[in-house]
C-alpha cells in the first residue's frame, strides 16, 4: 500500500461540499474544537472527515502541527481547532492538537 493517499470522490463528493459550504463554516467557526478521522494523506498534511459534521472536508497542514507529531496514519482519530476557511475548495483548515493510532 501507497504511505500516501487521496480521500476518495465517494468520502468526499466535491458538489455535496460546495453546495453545503455555508453550513459547514457556520457549523464550524475559528477557533471550533473539532474531532475526525483520516481519510485522506499526502506528505503536507492529512484530511480528515469532521465528526457530527459529514459535508465537510478538513485539511491539516504539517506545518501547523505540534513539533514532534508525524503524519498521522490513514484511520487515525484526530483532535485539533479550526483555523481557517478555504473557501475557493471548500476545505476547512485545521491546527492538529492530537492524534490516536487507527484502531484495528
Amino acid at each position: 500500500m501507497d504511505e500516501y493517499t487521496w480521500p476518495t470522490v465517494a468520502e468526499v463528493p466535491a458538489e455535496l461540499l460546495h453546495r453545503r459550504w455555508a453550513a459547514t463554516v457556520a457549523a464550524l467557526p475559528l477557533g471550533a474544537s473539532v474531532t475526525g478521522e483520516v481519510i485522506g494523506r499526502q506528505p503536507f498534511g492529512v484530511f480528515i472527515r469532521v465528526d457530527g459534521v459529514p459535508d465537510a472536508m478538513a485539511l491539516a497542514e504539517i506545518t501547523v502541527m505540534p513539533q514532534g507529531m508525524g503524519l498521522p496514519e490513514l484511520g487515525a482519530r484526530v483532535i485539533g481547532e479550526v483555523i481557517d476557511h478555504a473557501g475557493h475548495n471548500h476545505q476547512v483548515r485545521v491546527r492538529l492538537l492530537e492524534c490516536a493510532a487507527p484502531a484495528g
